[in-house]
């Protein structure tokens, strides 16, 4: 089973740099998407299915051009779960999962912390999102949470590690996403590859993504029950329709 994990940044605006092209000769089992930007009405629906995925789940911010989520698969899952049920998280259509027998897929967007306001809601986020996910291993011991978590973790997953005081590479963000991956998880992509200037997301200013100065922010958490059926992990930054790029994992069951 392969899952590819991609923040297209507007799916809309991806589809006309090639987005359509690109996901056929991919192939991915399973796309988790993140930043829509757009409602399920407003997309053609025949351009998914003529790729090879009939089936295709939307959830979308109430806000229009904002946010949003996306699973599209091959094969049709058993149960499809919008959102958390949780108010104050699923306004802006930041979680959506699919339940296969061997395995469940969640398609993730963390908020980014750009001022105040917004950090603290990143916070009160993250903190109600750890409460759902240690709930939800009770009943689905098998999870791939796969996403933009907005945080890079380590030192080795940011171009400058000196940077302080900036959302994405706060001492407290890293602290959370290390708590998470510790209440059970494996980062899937260093659990393989331990060489540094690998990352998923570069800014559009400075030339940034040209000279390799990103961060990785992007990650394939998988619970450790299924760490001995990853054969795969990597990151796919030769594809160019965002300013991230795709991140993928591969199971054999």
């Amino acid at each position: 089973m392969k899952i590819i994990s991609y923040n297209v940044n507007g799916i809309r605006a991806a589809i006309k740099k090639g987005f359509i092209d690109w996901l056929q000769q991919a192939d991915p089992d399973i796309i988790c998407i993140q930043e829509t930007k757009a409602q399920k009405e407003q997309l053609n629906h025949l351009d998914f299915e003529l790729a090879g995925y009939p089936h295709h789940y939307w959830f979308s911010a109430d806000k229009k051009g904002y946010s949003g989520v996306a699973i599209f698969c091959k094969k049709e899952p058993n149960h499809i779960e919008y959102g958390t049920g949780i108010e104050s998280m699923d306004f802006e259509g930041r979680n959506l999962r699919i339940d296969y027998n061997e395995l469940s897929i969640m398609s993730l967007y963390l908020p980014s912390g750009t001022n105040d306001a917004r950090l603290g809601f990143k916070f009160n986020y993250m903190a109600e999102f750890q409460d759902y996910i240690n709930e939800l291993k009770k009943k689905i011991p098998n999870l791939v949470i796969c996403g933009d978590y907005n945080i890079c973790h380590e030192e080795i997953d940011i171009h400058n590690p000196k940077m302080k005081g900036v959302s994405g590479f706060l001492p407290e963000e890293r602290e959370w996403i290390g708590n998470f991956i510790d209440s059970g998880f494996i980062d899937s992509f260093r659990y393989l590859n331990k060489e540094p200037n690998h990352y998923s997301w570069w800014s559009y200013r400075a030339n940034s993504r040209a000279n390799n100065k990103g961060w990785r922010i992007d990650y394939c958490m998988v619970s450790d029950s299924l760490k001995d059926s990853i054969s795969r992990a990597y990151i796919l930054p030769e594809a160019k329709h965002s300013d991230h790029c795709p991140i993928a994992v591969e199971f054999k069951f």
